[in-house]
């Protein structure tokens, strides 16, 4: 079961699936059915929600009180509300909305590229985690930004995000920063995490003209299959849109 519509499915899959194959392992290797995972930035639960659906508790931290409430919408249409909490804050407050070595599992996507220090703000995250606790971290990635802004004709920005330390484009860049994969592995160093795996998301969704999707019969459900065979193969993660990482405290 994928946690978005179909047409959406297409950039969560990859994610929801290594992240689902995770917590069962971790199901399985602390012999307990029901996993406290803290969700950062979780907004409206596209993913907190289906991991409740799993049947854990999931605290959602985000700073935006219409997304948490569309959250809190959307886990009662579920049927989880007792299993979703959503709590307003950001990595900053995090110390103080959830308590150290409380959690099983932590959820980090689409954070470090927005907040002011991106170690100290994925040190606040591990904090929460009990000993040998996973993470998903799911971060933009500067090399598919490359290769995206080429295939637009905008040669000078491209070079610019190979270029930039931050890997924008420019002012009119709307993300505020981009990792490659060997700064997203050492900040999960850093942070006492040890990775455990790598996969390209949205290698080839955002590449390829929505309208062949939407209308060539079966050309969704094969672009998705393509999308969860090439996730792992290390080639492909220079192209990807972004970058998700599975680590666990070491």
């Amino acid at each position: 079961m994928y946690p978005t519509r179909p047409r959406s499915a297409l950039r969560t899959a990859v994610v929801w699936e290594v992240v689902r194959a995770a917590l069962e392992r971790r199901v399985a290797e602390l012999d307990q059915p029901v996993l406290d995972v803290l969700d950062t930035g979780g907004g409206t639960g596209n993913f907190a929600v289906p991991v409740a659906r799993l049947g854990h508790r999931v605290t959602v931290v985000d700073p935006s009180p219409d997304a948490l409430f569309a959250l809190e919408r959307r886990a009662a249409e579920a049927g989880v509300t007792e299993l979703v909490r959503a709590v307003q804050g950001d990595t900053q407050t995090l110390p103080e909305l959830v308590d150290r070595g409380s959690v099983d599992a932590v959820l980090c996507h689409g954070v470090l590229e927005v907040v002011d220090d991106p170690a100290e703000a994925l040190g606040s995250l591990t904090g929460t985690l009990r000993k040998g606790g996973l993470v998903s971290l799911l971060a933009a990635n500067r090399n598919g930004a490359v290769l995206a802004r080429a295939l637009a004709g905008h040669f000078a920005e491209a070079r610019t995000v190979l270029e930039a330390t931050d890997g924008r484009w420019g002012v009119g860049d709307p993300m505020p920063r981009r990792f490659t994969g060997e700064e997203l592995s050492g900040l999960a160093s850093a942070a006492g995490l040890r990775v455990s795996s790598v996969h390209g998301i949205r290698v080839f969704a955002d590449l390829v003209p929505g309208v062949l999707v939407d209308t060539e019969p079966g050309a969704m459900d094969a672009l998705l299959k393509l999308e969860l065979a090439a996730a792992e193969q290390p080639a492909f993660h220079a192209v990807a849109t972004q970058l998700h990482l599975l680590a666990e405290l070491a």
